[in-house]
């Protein structure tokens, strides 16, 4: 959730109903609803997992986003973007204790200003700095910089995801630029027909210790089913041509929009029936060709996380921890580590901290199959 979206109910209510309509695009597919499977007072049938742990709570930072690393040796490192402080946070990913601070405020390589969405990948961590309007490039595990690309497209970047190809990389970039703000502050959402670059795809190439980046594509539909109104989250599933695009704007919708990897509305939108509150982070856990959508209600005093089939997206369970609230980023390790044999989940605390939850026990108390197959 961002703070700078604080548009009212009533204020965006009257923006809406002055906004012109965009025009109809004859080729957009018609929409679609992917099912639930149950009612929505069903999908509050909210399992509790208690938190393996929490780390130590640093309301100064103003935690956004976590990421883990398994490196060469075993170890887990559990990393964290701090908006605030405008550096990265890195915990021990099977105790939650903290290690170590890296970066400060700056536009040098290695300094950050306000890190919001943060992904891994082999031995890369990309970090997303919406005040720099830029994606950074380290390499781990000691947080080489080797480069930053995007600034010259990118307004006001939040999230990301990023997708392994053969000779490098596609990463796709959410992008909730706004049309200034009301007389109270408020950011203004574009028209629909504006909001046609709400996602930016670049083709991420590294080599002799440099990263460089090409913009490949904008991504952004234009009609009232399939426009993207403010966004941070987004994750995708290479395997069935999937890009789930968290919609944050409560007063349209708490949903995800299915888009295909190559930009377009699929006609597919779901979770709106399940979420009571704000849609927020999004990750794939995979179980051979099967898998579930994690994804996150962001409500302020629990946060819940509902679980969705992999294909059909039908609604599969929620669970909840003992403390955790107000989350925004989430991370699914996958991995298997001496603490968590079958991976686990990492979610951002109120701003101050992240809890990790064991697969195990949210696979037992939502009553999914613990190994793939069973």
């Amino acid at each position: 959730m961002r703070a700078s979206h604080g548009l009212s109910l009533l204020a965006l209510a009257l923006l809406t109903a002055c906004r012109p309509a965009a025009a109809p695009n004859a080729a957009a597919p018609a929409p679609v609803v992917a099912p639930t499977g149950t009612d929505a007072s069903t999908a509050r049938d909210v399992a509790t997992v208690a938190e393996a742990f929490l780390t130590p709570m640093t309301p100064d930072d103003n935690i956004d986003s976590p990421a883990s690393w398994t490196t060469p040796d075993g170890q887990v490192w559990l990393i964290a973007t701090a908006k605030a402080t405008d550096k990265l946070v890195v915990y021990d990913g099977q105790t939650g204790a903290k290690l170590r601070d890296v970066g400060s405020l700056g536009t040098a390589p290695g300094q950050f200003d306000r890190p919001n969405g943060i992904a891994v990948v082999d031995d890369l961590v990309l970090i997303v700095e919406r005040d720099n309007h830029r994606v950074q490039v380290l390499q781990l595990p000691d947080f080489t910089p080797l480069g930053v690309f995007a600034a010259d497209d990118l307004r006001k970047p939040y999230g990301l995801w990023v997708n392994k190809q053969s000779n490098g990389y596609d990463v796709y970039v959410t992008d909730s630029y706004d049309a200034g703000e009301d007389a109270q502050g408020n950011d203004v959402l574009p028209p629909l027909a504006e909001l046609d670059k709400r996602v930016r795809r670049y083709a991420l190439n590294v080599q002799g210790g440099k990263a460089q980046a090409k913009l490949t594509a904008s991504i952004g539909d234009t009609t009232e089913a399939g426009a993207l109104r403010v966004v941070e989250s987004i994750w995708g599933d290479p395997a069935n041509d999937r890009l789930l695009i968290a919609e944050e704007d409560e007063t349209y919708a708490s949903e995800f929009k299915v888009y295909t990897l190559e930009g377009r509305f699929s006609g597919t939108t779901f979770g709106g029936d399940a979420f009571q509150a704000q849609a927020e982070g999004v990750m794939l856990r995979t179980c051979g060709k099967d898998g579930w959508w994690i994804t996150t209600e962001q409500g302020k005093q629990r946060s819940v996380f509902h679980l969705f089939d992999r294909h059909s997206l039908k609604h599969v369970g929620a669970f909840q921890g003992n403390t955790v609230a107000n989350t925004d980023g989430i991370w699914s390790m996958q991995a298997p580590s001496a603490r968590f044999p079958h991976g686990a989940v990492y979610a951002v605390h109120d701003d101050q901290g992240v809890v990790a939850f064991d697969w195990a026990s949210i696979a037992k108390q939502v009553s999914l199959p613990l190994e793939c197959g069973a």
